[in-house]
Order: structure tokens, then sequence, then C-alpha cells
């Protein structure tokens, strides 16, 4: 098996692809008004809208709902990553933070409500475990 991607439903797509645009400095491949991803090394951000939550099944995903999970981006500056967006977060949830397992780590809401958390290594163990 191997893990591709996860997906975020919305009410709207461009919005949240010009977020996590900004965000990551990837660029969003768009497929549709309804779909697009944003790939990156390690794996890819998909951002689809409400409209494709039928094909599935209705009712199965609600867009601006998500209270369990984390997305997590590795970065090289979490402290730019924070400077860069400054003026474009509505909800830092909190600002960069040394956590007890030797990340630094910058926990936020995107426009959607999900939390996001770009992170950096910055103890010995956890450059080591990132190492690529």
């Amino acid at each position: 098996m191997d893990f591709v991607s996860i997906r975020i439903i919305t009410d709207d797509v461009a919005r949240l692809v010009d977020f996590y645009e900004r965000a990551t400095g990837a660029r969003a491949n768009w497929s549709t008004e309804d779909f697009a991803e944003l790939r990156t090394a390690g794996g890819t951000l998909a951002i689809g809208s409400t409209r494709t939550v039928a094909l599935f099944a209705p009712g199965c995903a609600r867009p601006a709902d998500n209270n369990t999970v984390i997305i997590e981006f590795l970065v090289p500056d979490v402290d730019g990553v924070y400077r860069d967006l400054g003026d474009s977060v509505a909800d830092f949830v909190t600002e960069p933070t040394t956590m007890p397992w030797g990340n630094r780590s910058l926990l936020l809401r995107d426009p959607d409500g999900n939390l996001v958390n770009f992170f950096t290594p910055v103890t010995p163990a956890a450059i080591e475990k990132f190492a690529r």
C-alpha cells in the first residue's frame, strides 16, 4: 500500500486552493473547477467541492466540519512561514513553539477551520528522523 493523498471537501475550492498555494509555495493542478491537487514530495493535498461528495455517497462528507485531523507540512523555516502568513491567517492556534519531541511547530486554522501544522525539526533526533 502507498499513502497517496488527503482530500479536503469545501464549499469554496478556489479560496482553499489559494490559501494552500500561498502557504506551501506549491502550485495546484486543476482537474475541474470542483477538484484540484497540490503535489509535494511526500504526498498530495487534494481539494474537492461539496458537489463531488455525491459521486461517493451523498452526505458522507461535510465541509468545514473537521475536528479530528491535523494536516502537517514539513518546512525548512517555520518562523518564516509564520511571518509570510501573518496577515492572511485569521486564526493562529499557536505561534511557532518548540515541542518536546524536537519540532518547532506553528498550528493554525485554514479558511475552512481545518487545523494545519507547519513544522521544522530543530533537535538532532528530530532532524535525523526527517532527513531526506
